[in-house]
């Protein structure tokens, strides 16, 4: 018997809408009420709404989400206090007869509540010697010190990222092992099944377009201007998200809207491959078309074999892998 159903994927690709509709058909199904889990890191600062695609309350169907709008925005993101908090609601749902249906596309987010995952401790002395060598060095040198005590890592983390390059080499100090050896291994802590979304890539490259500029339509902008108030800037995590570091170096008069708007489309397509990439690596990850006239079907016959606890390979009788390939002809 499955304890959480997860939604998985790439950004801008339905997830939000499939883990409501999956939340409301579970009780017309099944008897037992479905509520939702939130696992997108962005979705958990209050304020960052338009920017992160968050679902507005009007269309969350009177389901309950949990664990939106729990950080201000100067806070950075922990994720190992997000896997207590999670792992609580999925617990009290437990209780309570009800089935979390886990959303988002932070895989580290997603695999800390579904897998067996210990967080290391951080060490404020170690952490500040760090990311002062890192303001004096930079990320480049960093990454290429990272590649000599953890090459698995330095493969994992993109060369610019300072801020995962520096927690890297603060646990390999701390602990002694490779940052790797923390890393989920697919050992699941919940029973679960995990539903992935997919769409050919120029199609999703399209739909980030789009979404970009409903961003910039819906008032990304004076958005970022009201939580620049709140203290976005300070924020290490937030200030640096997808289109509201872009925003900010708008309102700061050092590119154009339409340069925003293309550098926010350019990372968050770079984003999604990496999204993708991560989620199947997973083996358990059951990957069905975005667009298919009967997902929510397939998604349900997935769901009620899980619940009655037969067994099936990863993506049996749910979806062709052919399917997911490019079609040269389109």
């Amino acid at each position: 018997m499955i304890k959480v159903i997860a939604v998985v994927g790439p950004t801008a690709v339905g997830k939000s809408d499939l883990a409501v509709d999956l939340a409301e058909w579970l009780e017309e199904r099944t008897g037992r009420r479905g509520e939702v889990i939130n696992a997108d890191s962005m979705q958990l600062y209050r304020g960052m709404d338009i920017g992160t695609a968050k679902l507005p309350v009007g269309e969350r169907r009177g389901v309950p989400h949990h664990l939106l709008d729990l950080w201000d925005v100067r806070e950075p993101a922990d994720v190992a206090t997000y896997q207590t908090l999670a792992r609580e609601r999925v617990d009290d749902c437990a209780d309570r007869d009800v089935i979390p249906v886990l959303v988002g596309g932070s895989g580290l987010y997603v695999r800390a509540v579904l897998d067996h995952m210990e967080f290391p401790g951080t060490d404020p002395r170690v952490r500040a010697r760090l990311e002062n060598e890192l303001a004096d060095v930079g990320p480049g040198l960093m990454h290429a010190r990272l590649a000599e005590s953890d090459p698995e890592a330095a493969r994992t983390i993109l060369p610019g990222n300072g801020r995962r390059i520096v927690r890297a080499l603060e646990v390999i100090e701390l602990t002694g092992r490779p940052f790797t050896a923390n890393l989920p291994d697919h050992t699941s802590f919940y029973p679960c099944v995990q539903l992935g979304l997919t769409a050919p890539r120029p199609e999703l490259d399209e739909r980030i377009d789009l979404r970009v500029e409903r961003m910039w339509d819906q008032g990304l902008l004076e958005e970022v201007r009201r939580l620049d108030k709140q203290g976005l800037r300070e924020g290490r995590t937030a200030s640096k998200a997808l289109g509201y570091a872009q925003a900010l170096a708008q309102l700061d008069g050092e590119i154009t809207e339409t340069e925003a708007k293309e550098q926010t489309a350019q990372a968050t397509r770079r984003f999604a491959r990496r999204q993708e990439s991560w989620f199947r690596r997973d083996p358990r990850v059951d990957w069905l078309p975005y667009d298919a006239p009967n997902l929510l079907e397939r998604a349900m016959t997935q769901v009620e074999s899980a619940l009655s606890g037969r067994t099936e390979e990863p993506g049996e009788a749910l979806v062709d892998v052919a399917t997911l390939l490019p079609n040269p002809q389109r």
